[in-house]
């Protein structure tokens, strides 16, 4: 159980500091209409990702059990793509700009739109989490729970924190998130190597 705790803590680590279109969205109302109107942003991605995950998992359950693996060893490279992206953007950071603010719209419901565009819920719960969630729940229930649980409370309190420093970012925030980057960069190298040895551990065991 405390191994689906710190998979689900870590990877929603990961997707809180990585510069994306959501994060862009939390930095625009922030700036336009302030971080206490702001703050319902936080909980869009814990509306949003429910039909996500309904999809994904009826599609894994009727896969044979090998795919699973494959996906496993997808989900593994997939990582280590988004750990080099992160290298590079720490490398080269910078503040981005804003784009112009709706202020017509309200900030929940463009919380919800924006992430359900947002191509990497889809990609981390096909390829890391939906694999994830199923091995820990075939285990034991309790796992895939605290998979869960443990994600998306991580990412709204982390959501919730992204939104205070972009508040604060005259001061902190460049050289805060650069800090969160390189940490997201370790933790995604070591999660991709993890998610790659049990990828091909599991079909190494189903092929002997």
């Amino acid at each position: 159980m405390i191994q689906y705790l710190i998979i689900g803590i870590t990877y929603a680590f990961t997707a809180v500091v990585q510069p994306g279109p959501f994060q862009v969205f939390l930095l625009s109302q922030t700036l336009s209409i302030g971080w206490r109107r702001t703050l319902p942003a936080a909980f869009g991605p814990l509306i949003s990702d429910l039909p996500v995950i309904l999809i994904v998992l009826l599609l894994l359950l009727s896969v044979p059990p090998h795919f699973i693996n494959i996906l496993q060893i997808a989900g593994g490279l997939f990582l280590f793509y988004l750990a080099y992206n992160t290298y590079k953007t720490w490398k080269h950071f910078y503040s981005p700009k804003p784009p112009a603010p709706h202020s017509n719209q309200q900030t929940l419901l463009s919380a919800i739109i924006v992430n359900l565009l947002n191509p990497n819920p889809y990609l981390g719960w096909s390829l890391v989490l939906g694999p994830l969630l199923l091995k820990g729940w075939h285990q034991n229930p309790s796992n895939g729970i605290v998979l869960l649980v443990s994600f998306y409370l991580t990412l709204t309190i982390g959501m919730i924190i992204t939104i205070l420093v972009f508040a604060a970012a005259g001061k902190y925030g460049s050289r805060l998130n650069r800090l969160l980057l390189g940490i997201s960069f370790c933790a995604l190298s070591c999660f991709g190597l993890y998610e790659l040895w049990c990828g091909l551990s599991g079909y190494k065991s189903l092929l002997n």
